[in-house]
């Protein structure tokens, strides 16, 4: 099983701790890339898919790294809505 697929189960895991930057993989895996929001965005995150042009959009998690459980469940939806997991 490749780290990708392992970080995929991570985030598919209701217990797991799943951290920003590992996100951030799964998102750049699945096909998104990181769309700049301006000098003022701070902590907004906007991630669009190259083909599909679905967009993501979420805050970086601070002072911890750790990815909130709601924003799991939203990720994960909107995932499963696309087809991508």
């Amino acid at each position: 099983m490749s780290r990708k697929e392992k970080l995929i189960l991570k985030l598919l895991n209701p217990g797991a701790v799943l951290t920003f930057h590992e996100l951030e993989s799964i998102l750049f895996h699945l096909g998104y890339i990181e769309k700049t929001l301006g000098k003022t965005a701070g902590s907004r995150k906007a991630y669009v898919h190259e083909v599909s042009t679905h967009i993501i959009r979420i805050h970086k998690p601070h002072p911890q790294n750790e990815i909130k459980f709601y924003i799991k469940n939203y990720i994960i939806s909107e995932l499963k809505n696309q087809n991508l997991i």
